[in-house]
Order: structure tokens, then sequence, then C-alpha cells
């Protein structure tokens, strides 16, 4: 088998987010920006702030204002809109929270100007067949809480995602997002854990009858033991919701019945989704495998340290715990699965977000379940011409994957 996990781990956090897996700034954060590039270069979109977000105390951890980018649609996709929610990591203390106030995951004033618009975003018909010539939308991420938040903290830390989201998704509906006839939440990583806590609260937003579904790549965190028997990620997201107020606005519903960590969770949030929505995942996630499960805390004598660099080194009862990790997903999801108006799509690919990224969204040698690439399967399930309930078979059988690398 390849070895993918170290690879993994540095070229996904350069190429994808120029953060470490926590959303901390790291030493590939000066990356080259695509869009200052002539060559090969995709559609780039200016940004725009949220002018009317301070009097609501929607702010950024900084207490800047927060922005989207925002390109129009044409054609028959003038009144049809997609959103998506930028990802990130999260912050858990007033260390790590006050290291955001210096980059782009805490403070608008180190948004870039322009940014690439690609897989779902982006505006060519052959590199994004369904949603191309929509109005497309990239919300930033600024609050380091999923857009949960509801909080300030005496350090001067301003955790205030609800209010974010909502001030956003104001702002949209002036621009003409209320005359939508279909419309799409979508967003990786932290972003697609965002879309799960917000998908219901978005599709409220416009009347019944208009075609409004949720798309969370990438979002599937799962409450899940790590090499060494704790819940590594449990503790981190309980320290989360505690210092962003989480609590206040998670579901009430889930609220109800668990505690707030549980409900951050999205394994205990998607029974009670109303909305249509579609789990795009790796049943192999690699953040998860790298930042949650064989951490160098919870393998201290380093005894994954060779089958996360190759998985030739890998032993049977490690192959055996990863495939663990896989049946864990396909748990969580297979009651969700059974509604109609659900959809999904978890691939055996060591990935991390596939939806916003040109390479495996709809390349021609995009990543595959039977005979669709991911950006089929989602355009399929959304405009009704078929149910996608695909679930690939365990690694390494499939062939189209890309680890990343």
């Amino acid at each position: 088998m390849r070895g993918i996990f170290v690879f993994l781990a540095l070229m996904l956090v350069s190429r994808v987010h120029g953060f470490d897996v926590w959303g901390n700034q790291s030493e590939v954060g000066s990356r080259k920006n695509p869009c200052s590039s002539s060559w090969g270069k995709p559609l780039c979109v200016g940004l725009t702030l949220i002018q009317s977000a301070a009097s609501k105390g929607a702010l950024c951890m900084d207490g800047s204002l927060p922005g989207y980018h925002l390109h129009h649609g044409f054609g028959s996709g003038s009144n049809s809109w997609v959103v998506v929610l930028e990802g990130g990591g999260w912050c858990n203390d007033v260390t790590s929270c006050n290291g955001r106030k210096f980059n782009h995951r805490g403070s608008s004033k180190y948004f870039e100007y322009e940014i690439p618009f690609e897989g779902i975003l982006s505006n060519k018909q052959d590199e994004n067949p369904d949603f191309y010539n929509w109005n497309r939308v990239k919300v930033r991420y600024c609050d380091g809480g999923s857009f949960t938040g509801d909080g300030y903290n005496a350090a001067g830390l301003y955790f205030r995602g609800q209010r974010i989201f909502e001030a956003a998704m104001v702002e949209l509906m002036s621009k003409g997002m209320r005359y939508a006839d279909q419309a799409l939440l979508a967003g990786c990583s932290a972003g697609g854990l965002a879309v799960i806590h917000h998908c219901d609260e978005f599709g409220a937003l416009f009347p019944r009858g208009r075609r409004v579904k949720c798309l969370s790549d990438a979002g599937m965190f799962l409450d899940a033991v790590d090499v060494a028997g704790h819940r590594t990620l449990r503790s981190f997201f309980s320290s989360v919701v505690r210092l962003h107020r989480s609590a206040r606005t998670l579901s009430r519903t889930c609220t109800s019945r668990m505690d707030p960590t549980s409900c951050f969770f999205p394994q205990n949030m998607i029974p009670n989704i109303r909305t249509p929505l579609f789990i795009l995942n790796s049943a192999y996630d690699a953040w998860q495998v790298l930042e949650s499960l064989a951490t160098p805390r919870a393998d201290r004598q380093g005894l994954w340290t060779k089958c996360k660099s190759n998985h030739a080194f890998c032993n049977g009862n490690q192959i055996q715990f990863l495939q663990g990790f896989r049946n864990q997903m396909l748990n969580v999801v297979s009651g969700f699965s059974n509604s109609r108006q659900n959809g999904l799509f978890i691939n055996s690919c060591f990935a991390h977000c596939q939806s916003e990224r040109s390479d495996t969204w709809y390349a021609g040698n995009s990543p595959q379940i039977g005979n669709k690439r991911i950006a089929t399967a989602v355009g399929d399930w959304f405009f009704d011409r078929s149910q996608i309930k695909s679930i690939d078979c365990a690694y390494p059988c499939d062939g189209s994957c890309h680890h990343l690398l």
C-alpha cells in the first residue's frame, strides 16, 4: 500500500489552507496565490466587507468586519445561488485564538483581496457543469468556531460566528438571493460542519416550494476513540464550545437531549435536519486520522510513525483500526441515508475537502464511485435526476482516488 499520511498532512495544509490542521499559521502560509499568477489562472473574485455587520456585533475575532466574495450568475443561473462557508480549523483557548487575530482566520485585515473560484465555485462549464453560471459566493471564516459562537472574551476576542452567518445571509438576500428559485449551502471541513449546523436556518430563508438544499464536504467529524483509547476530538471540541459560548446557538432539539459538546458533533445533528442534505466525505478522512486518531500525543511510543509515512509498514492491527474508523463512519450515516431526500458520497480516498478543488470535483480523472464523479453525483441529487447513496468499497480498491499528495 502507498505511503500517504505524513506527506498528506503537509501538502493538504499548504495547498488547501496554508495553515496547520487546527487553523494556526504554518511555515507554508506564504504559499503562492493563484490569483497573482498569469499561467493557468482561475477566475479570481474580489472581496466585499459587510458594512452593516458592526451594528449587529457580527465581528471577526479581532473586531474587524466579516466579508465574502461574490461572482454573479448569468443566463439560466441568474436566479440560482450557491453559498460556500469557508473552513479552516478551530481555536479552543485564548492563546490559539489570539494567534488568529494576526492572520486571515481571525481578522479581515488579512483577507486576500481576491481569491480563486474553483471546483463547485468555478465559472467554467467543463469544470462545473451544473453550477457554473449560478451566483456563487464564498463567505470568509474568521470566528474560529464553525460559525456557531456568540460570546466575547475579556482578552478582547470576539466569538461571533452565529452573528456573522446571520449578517452574511441578510447581506446576500439584499443582493438578490431573496429571489432565488434554487439555492445550495455548501462548505468543507470546519465549513462543512457549519453547513450541518446552519442547514435548516438556511432553508428557512426561502419560501416553501423553492429548491433549497445543503452540501457538507469533509464535515463529518466523528466522536471517535483514538489509538490510545481516548477521545481527543471530544476534548478539543468541548473547549471550543465552552470558549465560544456555542451552546447558545446549537440546535435546541439536540441540546434538550444531550450535552452541548455532543451536539457540536454532526453525528448527533444529522438525524434532526429537515432540509435535504448531501454528505460528501472520505471514509478515511485524512484530517481525522492525523489529528484526532493517531496524533503524537496518543501515539507516545511512535508505533504509528512508520505506518503514517508508508502504508507498507502498517501492521495488521493498524489496518484493522483504520477499517474500524471507516465502519464507524458508515454506521453514523446509515440512518441518514434512509431518507429519500438526502444524498451520500462516501469514498475511500485519504482526502479532506473534495468539492472546492478542480482536480477532485469534475476533472477527467476525478474520484468516482461507480461511473459518477463527485460533481455529477451532487448535481444528480440536487436536481432530483436520481437518488445518490454512494458508498465506496474499502481501501485500497479505488484506483480513482486523489490522495492530495
